[in-house]
């Protein structure tokens, strides 16, 4: 046999393959993983060129598949005010006021503005006018679906009287007939963002699903190139070897292609095509094109994204019964049930996974019965439609994810209970008779779900160990409710075996097995003895994607 390349030696290494739990060494060989086991058998494999790295006994892991992030706004957000932790208005003011003095051009857009960080229900222009009167200023809601704005922001993106938007989108309005400052959903504050220093560009994957118009310059394009890079750097740097993209288009793909072209692409991504509501049916010839044009390890397009409903905090979500304080308000879906069957049945024709955003127990109760659709129309396969969040389901749709194939694509750092964000307005938009089957992983779990887990960054923190502490340390919010944390091994699981799953991939990825793909995480110490709460204080030394080390400490 040819030589290793590669061996890990000393290691504690989680497969996540049922034959083989657990060993202390594995062999690589070219892209491949050839051996794993116990210390001699693999040391066996080593020649006068092999490379060796001594894990001193901490943990390996499958490199993290990262199941769902906008990675191009999440690499745009590296170079902006961030705003976690930032509570009330003399905090907000003293944050930008510290940008300011860094970055003096152009308007400030922040991110990570939690719905109330003035402490009110409400946030008006004239709110942000008294923290930042001189300068045009946006800041974003942590969930990216709502967006406050100065009076000088909304003025320069031409809004101040309101616009002309698409359905599920707002310009909320004041009483004076002007915009508040709240702007909920895509179209509404995509104006805004074209103001940043991007002109948005990193965005339009999410806000239009469209190319730049006009065409970006050479040093435009290079500056998304060199941003695009970052992001994936970051996110070598935390383990991440796969990813699964939630917007596209045409430029971010040709600009991923450059990167992979320049041998600067440390990663897997895959790429959908975004069917917006103002789409129609024969846009998916443009998915085909994607689909044709990218389709190796390294990047490729299979995938359908669509927005089902907005989120529960700004009462945009689609909610069955009402919301507590609002009864007769059920929010707006994007597409009516008959539009999102057709759309389902084509994209299921064609051969398209399918992936719908669905936050509301309404849009998810749409989206399933829209796979149903599909089934009905052009025969069961194994299509692994997903739903992406599921933050709120009804009782009665439980068992319709195992029943139709569907994957529960969840966010651990999303779930009340692990204090990553306030528990308001989010606990009372759901109301107490829904909490109980709000983030419900492991009632979707044992109903049969496959389950895959990620951070929607830059929603939350890419870091996979923090979603890995979340998910192992949430907390029930009534005695009566079920316990839905997840041990140690499930919690990985969803952030490798369960990504692989997602992406088709199961045989080749999320398991660390002779013939796999070499993709592998090495952490600093050993996640099985790490107390939960402790977890996230690990860090990666070294990230493998396709056997080459993309990171290291």
């Amino acid at each position: 046999m040819t030589p290793a390349g590669l061996i890990i030696r000393n290691a504690r290494i989680m497969t996540m393959d049922d034959a083989c739990p657990s060993a202390q060494s594995l062999a690589v060989s070219g892209n491949s993983i050839i051996a794993v086991g116990n210390a001699e058998d693999v040391a066996n494999l080593a020649g006068p060129q092999t490379r060796i790295i001594d894990a001193g006994g901490a943990s390996v892991l499958p490199g993290f598949i990262e199941s769902h992030l906008h990675i191009f706004s999440g690499a745009a957000s590296l170079s902006r005010l961030d705003l976690t932790g930032v509570d009330g208005m003399e905090a907000l003011r003293s944050a930008i006021e510290a940008w300011s003095a860094r970055q003096p051009e152009g308007i400030i857009f922040a991110n990570q503005a939690h719905y109330s960080i003035l402490g009110s229900d409400t946030i008006t222009r004239q709110m942000l006018d008294e923290v930042c009167r001189d300068r045009a200023f946006a800041m974003m809601a942590p969930d990216a679906h709502t967006v406050w704005a100065n009076t000088k922001a909304l003025t320069a993106a031409g809004i101040l009287n309101g616009g002309s938007i698409n359905p599920g989108s707002e310009i909320v309005m004041a009483a004076d007939g002007t915009a508040s400052g709240e702007l909920r959903e895509t179209d509404a504050f995509a104006q805004v963002i074209a103001l940043t220093e991007t002109q948005g560009r990193e965005a339009l994957g999410y806000t239009t699903a469209r190319d730049p118009v006009p065409a970006p310059s050479k040093p435009q394009r290079a500056a998304d190139i060199a941003t695009l890079r970052q992001g994936i750097e970051y996110c070598a740097s935390l383990g991440i070897t796969s990813m699964h993209n939630m917007d596209g288009n045409l430029y971010q793909c040709e600009l991923l292609h450059e990167i992979r072209q320049a041998g600067g692409l440390n990663c897997r991504i895959e790429v959908p095509f975004h069917y917006k509501n103002d789409k129609q049916l024969s846009d998916l010839e443009e998915a085909e094109y994607m689909r044709r044009t990218w389709n190796s390890d390294h990047l490729w397009c299979n995938r359908v994204k669509l927005f089902m409903d907005g989120v529960l905090d700004s009462g945009t979500a689609f909610v069955l019964d009402g919301y507590p304080d609002e009864p007769a308000s059920t929010g707006d879906p994007l597409f009516s049930a008959d539009q999102f069957n057709e759309i389902a049945t084509q994209c299921d024709r064609r051969g398209f996974q399918i992936a719908v955003h669905a936050i509301g127990d309404a849009a998810v109760r749409r989206t399933l019965d829209g796979y149903q659709a599909a089934v009905e129309a052009n025969g069961k396969r194994d299509s692994r439609h997903r739903i992406e969040h599921i933050e709120v389901i009804d009782e009665a749709d439980i068992s319709r994810f195992a029943e139709l194939g569907v994957i529960a694509s969840m966010q651990p750092l999303h779930a009340l209970g692990t204090g990553s964000y306030p528990m308001e307005p989010t606990r009372s938009q759901i109301g107490d008779a829904k909490l109980a089957r709000a983030f419900a992983w492991n009632t979707l779990r044992d109903a049969g779900a496959h389950l895959c887990f990620a951070s929607d960054w830059p929603v939350s923190p890419v870091d996979p160990l923090l979603s890995i502490k979340a998910a192992m340390t949430r907390q029930k919010l009534h005695p009566s409710h079920p316990d839905q944390r997840q041990s140690l091994h499930q919690a990985v699981h969803g952030y490798t075996a369960g990504g692989a799953y997602a992406e088709f991939n199961e045989g080749r990825k999320g398991a660390l097995k002779a013939g796999a793909l070499a993709d592998i995480v090495i952490l600093d110490g050993d996640i099985e003895t790490t107390d939960p709460d402790a977890i996230d204080t690990l860090e990666v030394t070294t990230t493998i994607c396709d056997g080459a080390i993309t990171y290291t400490r």
